[in-house]
C-alpha cells in the first residue's frame, strides 16, 4: 500500500516527497514563460520592431515639423513647402534606382549603418540651422541684402532631401531585405513581420506629429527643433546598437550574392560584340565603317572619370528600370503605384475640402483617428486572409473590398450637398445653359463656404488661417453662415475613405510580400528602389490634378479621376493574379 494510503488510514497528514527530476521539471516549467519572453526581447524580431518604431517616429515628426517650419520661415506662405515637396519627389524619382543599386552592392550592415548615420545627422544639422534662423532671423535677413536667408532656405531643403533619400535607403534595406532573411524565407513569419511593421507605422503616423506639435505649440519652434535634434541623436545610438546586434545574431545577413558591375558588363558586351564581328566577317581594309565598334570601345575607356561615372549612373538607372519591368510581379507593383494617384486620403487636400463643407478641425482629427483604426484592421485582415486563401487571393479580396468602399465616394459626388459644378470647367457654354446648370446645382443644395472673402477659393487657403498637424488642416475662425441643409455628400465621402483603408492596407501588404518573395536577392534593392520612384511619380500626378482643378466645386471630378486610377491599378493586379494562377496550373 502506498505511503498516501497509510497516512490517510492512520488519520495523519499526507506528506509527498518529490524526486529531483520532478522538481527540476516543475521549475523549468515555471521559468518557461519569463524565459521565452526574455528570449523574444533579445531576438532579432523584437529588435527590428523597436528600431523600426524609433525610425518611423523620427520620420513622422520630421516630415510634419519641416513643413510647418518652412511655412513659418517664408511668411506664412506655401511656396517653400511646395518647393520642398517637389525636390523630395523629384530626387527619389530620379535616384530611386541608384539608391536600390547601392543597397544591392554593399554589405547589409554597412548599408544600414551608413543610411542611419546620414539620415539622423542630416536631420540634426538641419535642426541646428533652423534653430539659428528662428533665433536670429532679423539679423540674417540684413546680411548680403537678404541672400543669406536664401542660402539658409537652400541648405535646409537640401539637408531635408538628403535625410529623405537616406530614409528611403534604410527602408529598402530593412523592410524589403533584412526582414526576408530574418524570417528564414518563411512566408507565414514574413507576413506577420510585415503586418506588425505596418501597424507600428500606422500608430506612429498619428502619435508622432501630435507629440511634436504639442511641443511646438506649448513652447516654440526653436524648442521643437531642439526636441527633434535630441530625439535623432538618441535614436541614432539606439538603432545603431540594435541593428548591429541583429546583424550579429542572424548569420545569414552577412551572406549576400555578388552584383555584377554594370559598367564592366557594358564594356564586356561591346568587346564581345566587336570580337564576334571580327571573327565572323572576312578580313577587310580598315575603314570608318568597320572601326566603329573598336573606336567606340576606345572612346569609352578614354573618357574622363567624371564622364565615365555619369555613363555608369545612366546605365545603372536604365538597368534598374529594365530589371523592374522584367519581374514576374511587375503588374502587381505597377498596380500598387497607381493607388498613389488619389485625393481619397487624409492629406491636406481632402481635409481642406472637408473644411469648405463645414467640417470642423476637431471632427477631422477624430475621423483621422478612426481611419487609423481601420488601417490596423486591414493589417489583421491580411494575416487572416493569407492563411486561409493564400497570398494572391488575398490581394484579389482586398482589391474588391477597396473598390467596393470607394463606390461610396463616387456616390458622394452626386449626393445631396455635393458642391460639384461642371459649368466652371466649361467657360464656352452660353449664358443660358450656364444658368440652367446653375439652377440644377442649386436644386442639389450646393454649400461651399467662402474662404478669405471669395466665393471661389482653392482647396488650400492662406497659411494665416490654418494650423498644420499630421497632414490634417485645422482651421481657425470657422466661417460663419447658414449651416448646410444636407451632410449626405460629405458623410458618404468620409465613410468611403475610412472603410476603404481596410482593403487598401491589406492590398499594400499583399503586394509588398509579393515583391519580397518573387524578386531575387541580388536585385531586391534596385527593384524596390524603382518601385519607390514609381510611387513618387504617381503621387506627383495627384498634386498636378489638384493644381489643374483647385476649386471645391471641382473636387467631385478629382474623386472620379482618383477612382479611375485606383481601378486601373487593381485591374493590373487582377491581370497579374490571372497569370500567376495560370502558371501554377501549368506547373502542376
Amino acid at each position: 500500500m502506498s505511503q498516501r494510503a497509510d497516512a490517510s488510514q492512520c488519520g495523519g497528514v499526507v506528506v509527498e516527497f518529490e524526486s529531483d527530476d520532478i522538481r527540476d521539471a516543475r521549475a523549468d516549467k515555471n521559468r518557461s514563460i519569463p524565459g521565452s519572453a526574455l528570449i523574444y526581447l533579445k531576438g532579432p524580431k523584437f529588435l527590428i520592431y523597436v528600431s523600426g518604431a524609433l525610425s518611423m517616429w523620427g520620420d513622422r515628426m520630421w516630415h510634419f515639423a519641416i513643413s510647418v517650419f518652412l511655412i513659418e520661415l517664408y511668411g506664412h506662405n506655401l511656396l517653400l513647402t511646395a518647393v520642398f515637396g517637389l525636390v523630395v519627389a523629384g530626387s527619389v524619382l530620379l535616384l530611386g534606382a541608384l539608391i536600390g543599386d547601392w543597397v544591392d552592392r554593399n554589405p547589409r550592415n554597412k548599408v544600414a549603418h551608413a543610411s542611419l548615420f546620414i539620415q539622423n545627422i542630416s536631420v540634426t544639422v538641419c535642426s541646428i540651422v533652423l534653430m539659428l534662423v528662428f533665433s536670429y532671423k532679423q539679423r540674417i535677413e540684413q546680411i548680403w541684402d537678404g541672400w543669406l536667408t536664401v542660402v539658409c532656405y537652400t541648405v535646409v531643403i537640401v539637408l531635408a532631401d538628403v535625410a529623405n533619400l537616406a530614409s528611403t535607403a534604410l527602408t529598402i534595406a530593412i523592410q524589403r531585405d533584412w526582414i526576408v532573411v530574418i524570417t528564414g524565407y518563411n512566408r507565414g513569419h514574413l507576413a506577420g513581420m510585415n503586418a506588425t511593421m505596418r501597424r507600428i507605422d500606422q500608430v506612429t503616423n498619428i502619435l508622432a506629429p501630435l507629440a511634436v506639435g504639442q511641443v511646438m505649440t506649448l513652447a516654440s519652434n526653436v524648442v521643437g527643433c531642439g526636441f527633434i535634434l535630441g530625439w535623432n541623436l538618441v535614436s541614432l545610438i539606439v538603432e545603431f546598437f540594435f541593428l548591429s546586434r541583429v546583424y550579429r545574431i542572424v548569420p545569414a545577413l552577412s551572406v549576400k550574392p555578388p552584383v555584377v558591375d554594370v559598367d564592366q558588363t557594358y564594356l564586356q558586351r561591346i568587346e564581345r560584340r566587336s570580337q564576334g564581328e571580327s571573327s565572323v566577317a572576312p578580313p577587310q581594309p580598315l575603314t570608318e565603317g568597320n572601326c566603329n565598334s573598336g573606336a567606340h570601345l576606345k572612346e569609352i575607356t578614354n573618357l574622363p572619370l567624371c564622364f565615365r561615372r555619369f555613363r555608369w549612373l545612366v546605365s545603372t538607372c536604365k538597368d534598374g528600370w529594365r530589371a523592374y519591368y522584367r519581374q514576374p510581379v511587375f503588374l502587381a507593383g505597377m498596380g500598387l503605384a497607381f493607388l498613389y494617384t488619389t485625393v481619397l486620403g487624409f492629406d491636406c487636400i481632402t481635409t481642406g475640402y472637408a473644411y469648405t463643407q463645414g467640417i470642423s478641425g476637431s471632427l477631422l482629427s477624430l475621423l483621422m483617428g478612426v481611419s487609423a483604426i481601420t488601417g490596423l484592421m486591414g493589417t489583421v485582415m491580411f494575416t487572416r486572409l493569407r492563411k486561409t486563401y493564400g497570398l494572391v487571393n488575398t490581394g484579389i479580396i482586398s482589391s474588391c473590398l477597396h473598390l467596393g468602399c470607394l463606390l461610396l465616394c463616387v456616390c458622394s459626388v452626386f449626393a445631396p450637398g455635393s458642391p460639384m459644378d461642371l459649368s466652371l470647367l466649361m467657360p464656352y457654354i452660353t449664358s443660358n445653359s450656364s444658368a440652367e446648370l446653375g439652377g440644377m446645382a442649386g436644386q442639389r443644395q450646393k454649400h461651399t463656404y467662402p474662404l478669405m472673402g471669395g466665393s471661389n477659393q482653392p482647396l488650400l487657403p492662406d497659411r494665416s488661417s490654418i494650423h498644420w498637424t499630421n497632414n490634417t488642416v485645422l482651421f481657425d475662425n470657422v466661417p460663419s453662415g447658414t449651416a448646410p441643409e444636407s451632410y449626405i455628400s460629405i458623410i458618404l465621402l468620409f465613410l468611403g475613405v475610412i472603410t476603404a483603408r481596410i482593403g487598401l492596407w491589406s492590398f499594400d501588404l499583399t503586394v509588398t510580400q509579393l515583391l519580397q518573395e518573387n524578386i531575387c536577392e541580388s536585385e531586391r534593392g534596385v527593384v524596390n528602389g524603382v518601385q519607390s520612384s514609381m510611387n513618387y511619380l504617381m503621387d506627383l500626378l495627384h498634386f498636378i490634378m489638384v493644381i489643374s482643378a483647385p476649386q471645391p466645386q471641382h473636387f467631385g471630378i478629382l474623386v472620379i479621376i482618383s477612382v479611375l486610377f485606383i481601378t486601373t491599378g487593381h485591374t493590373m493586379y487582377f491581370l497579374y493574379a490571372h497569370k500567376a494562377k495560370r502558371k501554377r496550373r501549368l506547373d502542376t
